[in-house]
C-alpha cells in the first residue's frame, strides 16, 4: 500500500501512541480538543475515519482486515484522549466515525457562560506585569478560543475589520511605556 493511502500505517502508528496531546474533559474544552484531534489525524492521513469519508465499504474486500486494524488504532487514539469517565457510552463502539459523532453530539455545545467569560477576559486584559510577548500570547489564546466557539461568517472584509479591532484591543492594553507604539 502506498504511503499516501488511508490504510497505510507508519511503524509509530500504534494504539499506545497518540497524535493527540489534549484530553477531552467535557463541553468546556470540546472545541479545542476536536480541533487538536482533527489536526493530529489529518497529519496521519486518517481524518476520513472520523468524518465518514473512509467507511469499510469504500475499500476492496481484501483490505477489510487492514481497515479494521486502522480503525481500531484510530479508535484507541480517540479513547486515549478522552477522560475515562466520559468513555462509558462509546467504549463498545466499533467505528471511529460513530465515536466521533457521539462525542460531537454530547459535547459540541456553545457554552454561553464560557463565551461571556472569554468576552470579559478579552476586554479587561491589560499588559500590566506581563512581557509584551506573554500579553499578546494570552490575548491571542483568548481570541482563538472565542473564534472556535463563535465562528464568524466568512467575509474577507469583515475578517479584516475584525483583525483591526483586535489590533486596537492589543494596543489599548499595552503599558504606558509603549505609548509611542500606540500612536
Amino acid at each position: 500500500i502506498d504511503h499516501d493511502h488511508p490504510l497505510h500505517l507508519q511503524p509509530t502508528d500504534t494504539p499506545g501512541s497518540s497524535p493527540i496531546s489534549l484530553q477531552l474533559t467535557g463541553s468546556d474544552n470540546y472545541a479545542l480538543w476536536s480541533r487538536a484531534v482533527r489536526n493530529g489525524l489529518l497529519g496521519k492521513s486518517k481524518l476520513g475515519f472520523l468524518d465518514g469519508r473512509f467507511p469499510k465499504s469504500k475499500f476492496e474486500p481484501e483490505l477489510h482486515d487492514l481497515w479494521e486494524k486502522v480503525n481500531a488504532i484510530v479508535l484507541s487514539w480517540i479513547m486515549n484522549a478522552v477522560r475515562s469517565g466520559l468513555l462509558s457510552n462509546v467504549m463498545y463502539a466499533s467505528s471511529a466515525h460513530r465515536v466521533w459523532e457521539d462525542l460531537k453530539e454530547r459535547f459540541d455545545k456553545v457554552n454561553g457562560s464560557r463565551i461571556l467569560y472569554l468576552h470579559r477576559e478579552v476586554h479587561t486584559l491589560a499588559q500590566e506585569t506581563m512581557t509584551i510577548t506573554d500579553y499578546f500570547s494570552r490575548l491571542r489564546e483568548l481570541w482563538d478560543e472565542f473564534d472556535a466557539l463563535m465562528p464568524c461568517p466568512e467575509s474577507k472584509q469583515y475578517a479584516q475589520h475584525f483583525e483591526y479591532q483586535r489590533l486596537l484591543q492589543f494596543l489599548t492594553g499595552l503599558n504606558e511605556s509603549y505609548s509611542q507604539s500606540r500612536s
